[in-house]
């Protein structure tokens, strides 16, 4: 027979199987099996919601190695632990993200199994830049949680004269239709063009099919710029094979203080931040979403976590998803004006 032990707040009931001559192997069996369950339905009052019971599938619009994969391992690991469950990263590169952000739109189950790691581009520059797209990227998602955050770099040679943001514009203006910048993908694009128009310079703007190839670019001589990921090209600047003359965002990274922002180079109000976070198909329930979002915020704060984001010069956000729907909608109308206001083609 089992007999329960005393029960205290915030623990766990705990029972034990009593002695007797002949314990059976079913008796066993239901001992451990009852425990479970008692240990799944409080589970379940922790959180207001039943966890999945079978794999859960992190969709990643990118190739494996950057910022989204990066994010997606790190969260999956500790998230399979904490859920009982396997948590798979599934990489769908594709233009733009498209693809797989269709897939989680249009096919994916919105019982808590399938999340898309989204980011600032397939939720806010593709609905800006795209006149048609096969998803809608408010209407189809429900919003989770914003993970990191980062501004971009500004790189350039060593021997590029230039060291600052302030430099770079009096270069500009002192050789007009000089000054080039390597570009890989819309936002890397928007951040340029909004730098031209608060700068009032023209530029030359090269458009390369991903980030490393416009970095080599850069180290090629064949642009002068380009606004990269830090975690891109750290080793690089460490190496003493590029420098960086500015960062995009409103503040200072921290891994880099003493390069100033672009606001504070006279661009008074520049501000260009990447985020990534996580969206759940729309049709998934708010309990299930707030209980994702508050074991994802957790997870983003255990020191071993933070600590890899922070070297990649990520800023833990964790937002709520009323929070991260504020800040989609925020930028939906920035990047809609900054591409207006340069002009650029719509796809």
């Amino acid at each position: 027979m089992m007999k329960r032990l005393n029960v205290g707040p915030n623990r766990f009931p705990v029972f034990k199987i009593a002695r007797s001559k002949c314990l059976t192997l079913s008796g066993v069996r239901a001992g451990v099996a009852l425990f479970l369950s008692c240990f799944y339905v409080l589970g379940m009052a922790q959180t207001g919601v039943a966890w999945p019971n079978k794999p859960v599938t992190l969709i990643v619009p990118n190739s494996a190695g950057g910022p989204s994969d990066l994010l997606a391992r790190l969260v999956a690991s500790k998230l399979s632990e904490s859920i009982k469950v396997p948590v798979l990263v599934d990489n769908r590169p594709s233009n733009n993200g498209i693809i797989a952000v269709e897939y989680v739109a249009k096919n994916a189950p919105s019982n808590g199994t399938v999340l898309l790691v989204s980011n600032s581009g397939t939720q806010t520059v593709n609905p800006s830049l795209y006149q048609k797209l096969p998803y809608d990227a408010q209407r189809d998602f429900a919003p989770i949680t914003e993970a990191i955050a980062s501004g971009l770099v500004a790189v350039a040679l060593p021997s590029f004269a230039p060291n600052s943001i302030r430099e770079l514009v009096a270069f500009a203006k002192k050789n007009p239709h000089h000054l080039s910048f390597a570009i890989a993908g819309a936002t890397g694009e928007i951040g340029v063009n909004l730098f031209e128009k608060q700068a009032r310079i023209e530029a030359l703007n090269i458009n390369y099919k991903g980030g490393t190839p416009a970095v080599f670019a850069v180290m090629s001589g064949d642009a002068h710029i380009n606004l990269a990921n830090l975690s891109t090209v750290s080793q690089l600047v460490e190496g003493g094979k590029l420098k960086i003359i500015g960062v995009t965002s409103a503040k200072r990274d921290p891994l880099l203080p003493n390069v100033p922002t672009f606001a504070e180079n006279d661009l008074e109000g520049y501000e260009l931040e990447i985020w990534y976070g996580f969206h759940a198909p729309a049709k998934t329930s708010s309990a299930m979403a707030m209980a994702y979002q508050k074991e994802i915020a957790r997870i983003l704060q255990l020191t071993e976590i933070k600590d890899k984001l922070s070297a990649g010069g990520y800023t833990i956000v964790s937002s709520t998803p009323e929070a991260f729907e504020k800040r989609i909608q925020a930028d939906l109308i920035k990047f809609r004006r900054i591409i207006i206001d340069s002009k650029m083609p719509l796809q």
